[in-house]
């Protein structure tokens, strides 16, 4: 199942699930698989932690900060752990004129591509017949033929 990808192609894919992770109504699932692509990606030595940032939106007027983490040509935010404190150089604040390449991918083909990275599988869903107006009505209606000549039914 799992192919060789390229560390472009993968931090590509990165990108495109965080890119659409940031606009997501339910951006978890999206966010989650980023998380494990970096530390796949980092475990491997194809990525590489280079230090902390303070976060510019940080919640309850606390300083908080992020771990900036390179992998490919692309630079990624994630949450630090305790050992980061203790392990990674404070780069201060974030450089606003920095911006990752922009590069086109489908969200379909980069969730894709990270799973089988992390050779993920899924179950087969069962596929169900959708329920139309036309099938309900059809149903309706030959349930309620029915229900019109009960003649064993004593009506």
């Amino acid at each position: 199942m799992s192919t060789q990808h390229k560390d472009g192609e993968i931090a590509t894919a990165i990108y495109t699930v965080n890119k659409h992770a940031k606009t997501a109504l339910d951006n978890r699932p999206l966010y989650t698989l980023k998380r494990l692509a970096l530390e796949k990606m980092i475990l491997s030595g194809r990525a590489k932690k280079i230090g902390l940032h303070f976060v510019n939106k940080s919640r309850f007027s606390q300083q908080q900060s992020a771990v900036v983490i390179k992998c490919g040509d692309y630079y990624f935010h994630t949450l630090p752990k305790k050992e980061d404190f203790k392990q990674l150089p404070h780069l201060g604040k974030l450089d606003e004129t920095y911006r990752n390449p922009r590069r086109k991918m489908s969200l379909n083909v980069a969730k894709g591509i990270l799973n089988d990275f992390l050779e993920l599988t899924y179950p087969k869903q069962v596929p169900h017949s959708r329920l139309t107006p036309k099938k309900i009505h059809d149903q309706k209606k030959k349930n309620d033929y029915y229900k019109t000549i009960s003649y064993f039914y004593g009506h």
